[in-house]
This record gives C-alpha cells, sequence and structure tokens, in this order.
C-alpha cells in the first residue's frame, strides 16, 4: 500500500509539474510580444549563452567526430564500404548526433546556470524587490533568457557540426590518406534539405526547452538557500528529458513526411 501509495503521489507531483510548466510557457508566449522589448539584456544573455558555451561545445563536436570515425572504420573497412564513411559521419551527425549531444551540453551548461542565477535571486527578494518597484521581472528575466537561448543553440549545434565534421576528416586524412576537398564533396553529396531542415528546426525547440525549464525552476524557486541547488539540479534532468522527447517527436514527423 506504501508503495503505491508513492506511486500516485509521483504521477501526481509530475502532472502538477508538466501542467505548471505549460502554464509558464503560456505566459512567455503572452509576455513576449508586449513592449518595452529588452533588446540590451538579450544581447547580454545572449552573449552568455552562446559565447560562454563556445569553447565546451566546440571541444565536445571536435571529439564526437575523432570517436564516431575511428570507432566505425574497422567495421566498414570488414565490410569493404570505407569509402562510405564521409556520408555515414555527415548524415549521422548532422541528423541527429549533433543537436541532440550538443543541446545535452547547452543543457547541463545554460539550464543549471540560468536556474541557479534566478533561484538565487528569487531566494534573496531581487525579484520581489523588481516587483514593488513596478518593473515587470518576469519579462526582464525570464523572457530575454528564453529568447536567447532559442537563438543561439541553434548556433551553437552548427558550429559543433562542423567541428565534428573536421574531427571526422583529420582522422580519414591520417588514416586513409582522404583529401579536403573529396572528403567534403561526399558529405554535402549525401545532404540534402530533407537533412538539413528538420535537424535545425528542432535545435530552435531544444534551445526553447532549455531556456524555458531553467527559468521556470529558477523562478519558482523554494526553501532558501537549499532550493537554489534543488533548482539547477531539477532543471539539468528536466531539460535532458525535453530534449529526448522533442527529439522523438521530431523524428517521428519527419518519418511522416518522408513517407508521404
Amino acid at each position: 500500500m506504501m508503495a503505491k501509495a508513492q506511486i500516485t503521489e509521483g504521477i501526481k507531483d509530475f502532472l502538477i509539474q508538466i501542467g505548471e510548466l505549460s502554464h509558464f510557457a503560456g505566459r512567455f508566449l503572452r509576455e513576449a510580444p508586449k513592449r518595452p522589448f529588452e533588446f540590451n539584456e538579450l544581447l547580454r544573455q545572449c552573449y552568455s549563452v552562446g559565447n560562454r558555451s563556445l569553447t565546451l561545445v566546440g571541444i565536445t563536436g571536435f571529439i564526437i567526430g575523432l570517436v564516431l570515425t575511428l570507432q566505425t572504420r574497422p567495421t566498414l573497412i570488414e565490410f569493404g564500404a570505407v569509402s562510405w564513411m564521409p556520408n555515414m559521419v555527415g548524415i549521422s551527425i548532422v541528423r541527429e548526433i549533433g543537436p541532440v549531444v550538443i543541446a545535452l551540453i547547452c543543457a547541463g551548461r545554460v539550464a543549471s546556470g540560468i536556474g541557479a542565477e534566478l533561484g538565487s535571486m528569487r531566494v534573496t527578494e531581487q525579484i520581489d524587490a523588481m516587483e514593488v518597484s513596478g518593473t515587470n521581472p518576469f519579462k526582464y528575466l525570464v523572457v530575454t533568457r528564453i529568447a536567447a537561448t532559442t537563438l543561439m543553440v541553434p548556433i551553437l549545434v552548427i558550429l559543433g557540426d562542423v567541428l565534428a565534421l573536421f574531427g571526422s576528416y583529420l582522422v580519414e586524412h591520417f588514416k586513409g590518406d582522404v583529401s579536403f576537398q573529396l572528403f567534403f564533396n561526399k558529405i554535402f553529396s549525401s545532404l540534402d534539405f530533407g537533412d538539413l531542415i528538420p535537424a535545425t528546426v528542432k535545435s530552435f525547440f531544444f534551445g526553447f526547452a532549455i531556456g524555458l525549464v531553467g527559468c521556470f525552476k529558477g523562478y519558482n524557486c523554494k526553501k532558501g538557500t537549499v532550493g537554489v541547488g534543488m533548482a539547477a539540479n531539477t532543471a539539468v534532468v528536466m531539460a535532458s528529458m525535453l530534449i529526448f522527447i522533442l527529439d522523438f517527436i521530431a523524428v517521428f514527423v519527419s518519418d511522416i513526411f518522408y513517407e508521404l
């Protein structure tokens, strides 16, 4: 009975979280088109999300290309298909591996940072002070951060994809003596708009989910300083889960589109 009660309580808490998150997203959609537009804060948040994640995303993307090629090359050699390496690497990185892995990196780096930042502002009553002074803290703190992650994550994904493909090229160049022009000509010949557009579109949704969850957890932080750590931790977990769910939906819709 106790286990059943715990499961029921867990399901109830999960559904409440989903409802509150949906309400928070609706409030963002209502507030975003309204004036005034905080362009300076938006630019500052874009710099914070993009520039400070640049090194981590670049190194991660480069290593993805190296590892994927090193692990796959022996198998392709065994089947006599090593000439298909650029095609395989290009499609797998651009379609799936690049967007998902880079989004997860941003979830760990950005969502936790936003959750901790807004959470500390909530527990130290800075957000309450902004409300008392007549400003709109949701507009200034939340809308700008969600917009920044929505805009910057796709750019970071593109950067990660490029560096991953370059890392793959280095392996092929030194192990298979493949030229730069030949390697990338084969990659671009294997890709079409049906590969690029869905990957780019879902990157915007990944960025939106990362910013939304980070702001939601931080803005509604409770339980004092302990809640700040909980907000940062749960923001990463929830953002990662949303990324996987959105990726599944994107792949499912893409398959239906290809069948049509």
